[in-house]
């Protein structure tokens, strides 16, 4: 292995950790606030929201520690589509950064798969 390619495969390491740890937090932190607060939806769309956030982001890092790209964009369509829920059931977007800071990981496992494929780097 060259030079270029021992810094590219820890490049990728390094992005595949930290997104592995991040991912750690988020569904802790997730957690934390649904053992604290409780699920109360009252209304359908409500229950349809939580199915993408933040189930479906946490299903998606929970699974990118397998398959990167597969987790990755369920993670990050799960994101996008509670967004389009959002907007279209509140008339606007979520408030606040914390909703992107939670589902980042996922963007970080997609980032590794993509540069793995590049590559050609080992997924281990």
């Amino acid at each position: 292995m060259d030079g270029r390619s021992q810094t590219q495969s820890l490049a990728i390491r390094i992005v595949r950790w930290t997104a592995r740890i991040w991912s750690i937090a988020s569904i802790g932190l997730i957690l934390l606030f649904i053992i604290g607060e409780g699920i109360n939806p009252t209304a359908p769309r409500e229950w349809l929201g939580l199915v993408f956030f933040p189930f479906g982001i946490s299903l998606g890092m929970i699974l990118a520690w397998r398959k990167e790209g597969l987790g990755g964009i369920i993670t990050a369509g799960s994101l996008l589509i509670f967004y389009g829920i959002h907007y279209a059931t509140a008339g606007g977007f979520p408030k606040g950064w914390a909703w992107l800071v939670f589902a980042a990981p996922g963007f970080l496992f997609l980032l590794c798969w993509y540069l793995s494929r590049k590559t050609g780097a080992a997924t281990a």
